[in-house]
């Protein structure tokens, strides 16, 4: 063997040896007893096995009392079967960080910033602690301002008594529970994240991202405990998980101005290549969630083969500001939605697409939603499926093909039926409003295919619904094989409804709109 062979095997052998080392952080002083604050002991091991040149940090059984603790590159922080990483409730036991305009805040349990080869696994669990950092006695409400063009005014979402859907009130807490920020290849397999105060787990400008058979339960009642968070990243992989939060289950954004909200800025490119299979989500806000208050485009996203039930909104598509959502696709998916009571958004839509300014700045453009397909799609809800674009920001080129939907009746029509929900946008008048509800409806849209859909009317028979299937403002519609009618006890409701458009064609037919 020559000698530059011979060192490459050499280096080869060496870097493989490090990267099977195991530190125990029992080694390092951990204590497993659930009252003394192990930071400082877990992080010595995640310092030696990085210095070492990685391997991976075993957490033995056991609940380990922690604040902050640095996950670094090459390192592997696996939990044994039995073993709880848990919040510490004091919350100077987390590292603070300081955001301009917003005080000091605090990290969560685990925080990763430029980090290679860094992972999460094991049977074992990470736990936020969350009962500490809410009330659970009291629920958040909307206030009048919020409630004034609803159906229902001051009565909107009313709760007789008790806390009903919540959302539960936030105390002072540490934000995301586990990040990862400008990390590379990155890897979280079969742990779960329990009980998180805030976000649970963000990626933010990461490459090379795999999440598999996680569970990760924040708590339905608790507030911005989203699930996952996934911000301008790229690369990334979420399969086989069951993710069960208050706020949004999945989330994926795109920011481009300077962001801080977990403490790092620059996240300049778009969040691409995403690719969603094989899971389980339920929120009291949106099963999945795409866009909203960004200013970067996201693009190139698959979700197939899910099931999103128990949730506010099934699968949401917000675009307030520029950028673009571009090139999504949704396959094989079950949806199924409420109406809720209490301060979250969302209004019982099982697909809801939206493009309208949030931007007060007149000089920032508008982006775009645009290349949308919906295929073999189940849903069952209580509210209609809402496709809301502007005369400044179109809909572009959206899909459905072979869709069933069954609209059901709320027990909460009274209080909360009849409306929708585009919240986050300028004007008042257009965030929670009351209008009559058609089983799907789309306003402002250039190119809308529907093929092969039904709806079915189920015990749905509330005065405020209307219209089996409504376009406004259109170009380039293509309707084929629609089954269904307006809605039962509604005698103008009609089954297609078409107003100020061109080129609709209706099963080959050429259709005028009115």
């Amino acid at each position: 063997m020559s000698k530059f062979l011979l060192l490459a095997a050499t280096l080869t052998f060496s870097a493989s040896a490090a990267l099977a080392q195991t530190y125990s952080v029992r080694a390092y002083g951990a204590v497993a007893d659930g009252r003394t604050v192990t930071t400082a002991a877990i992080q010595k091991a995640v310092d030696a096995c990085t210095k070492a040149g990685g391997g991976t940090v075993e957490v033995p059984a056991g609940i380990y009392l922690t604040g902050t603790i640095n996950l670094k590159t090459n390192v592997n922080l696996h939990l044994d079967d039995g073993a709880v990483l848990k919040g510490s409730p004091i919350l100077s036991d987390y590292q603070t960080y300081s955001v301009p305009g917003f005080g000091t805040n605090h990290y969560g349990i685990l925080y990763s910033v430029h980090a290679d080869n860094v992972s999460l696994t094991g049977p074992g669990t990470v736990d936020g602690n969350n009962e500490v950092f809410y009330d659970f006695t009291q629920a958040k409400t909307l206030d009048t301002a919020t409630t004034r063009y609803t159906r229902q005014k001051n009565n909107y979402r009313h709760v007789a008594s008790g806390i009903g859907d919540g959302p539960v009130v936030p105390k002072d807490r540490p934000r995301q529970m586990v990040i990862f920020s400008q990390c590379t290849h990155v890897r979280v397999i079969d742990v779960s994240l329990l009980n998180s105060p805030f976000w649970t787990m963000h990626f933010a400008d990461c490459d090379a991202v795999n999440v598999d058979g996680i569970r990760l339960w924040s708590g339905l009642l608790v507030p911005n405990a989203d699930g996952i968070d996934v911000s301008s990243s790229s690369n990334v992989t979420i399969e086989n998980c069951d993710i069960r939060s208050g706020d949004d289950a999945l989330a994926i954004v795109g920011y481009d101005h300077h962001f801080e909200i977990a403490g790092f800025s620059g996240l300049k490119h778009p969040c691409e290549n995403i690719n969603i299979s094989n899971c389980n989500l339920q929120s009291y806000s949106s099963g999945i969630r795409i866009g909203f208050l960004d200013q970067n485009t996201v693009r190139n996203v698959n979700v197939s083969n899910c099931n999103i039930t128990n949730s506010t909104r099934g699968i949401n598509i917000s675009l307030r500001d520029e950028g673009s959502l571009e090139n999504l696709t949704f396959d094989n998916i079950r949806i199924e939605t409420k109406l809720r009571t209490g301060d979250w958004w969302g209004n019982g839509e099982p697909i809801h697409i939206s493009a309208i300014r949030g931007n007060a700045d007149k000089s920032v453009k508008m982006g775009r939603i645009k290349n949308v397909r919906f295929s073999n799609i189940t849903c069952r809800g209580e509210n209609g499926i809402l496709l809301y674009g502007t005369a400044e920001s179109p809909l572009q080129d959206v899909q459905f093909h072979n869709i069933t939907f069954d609209f059901v009746d709320s027990p909460l029509n009274s209080v909360a039926g009849g409306n929708v929900d585009l919240r986050g946008n300028l004007d008042p008048k257009l965030g929670l409003f009351a209008r009559d509800i058609p089983g799907f409806l789309a306003e402002h849209i250039n190119g809308l295919t529907v093929d092969n859909f039904k709806l079915n009317w189920d015990g749905a028979k509330a005065p405020f619904l209307s219209n089996g299937l409504e376009v406004n403002h259109f170009t380039g519609l293509r309707i084929r094989d629609f089954q269904g009618t307006g809605a039962p006890g509604n005698a103008k409701a009609q089954p297609i409804s078409l107003q100020d458009g061109a080129e609709a064609m209706v099963d080959g037919k050429l259709r005028k709109a009115k």
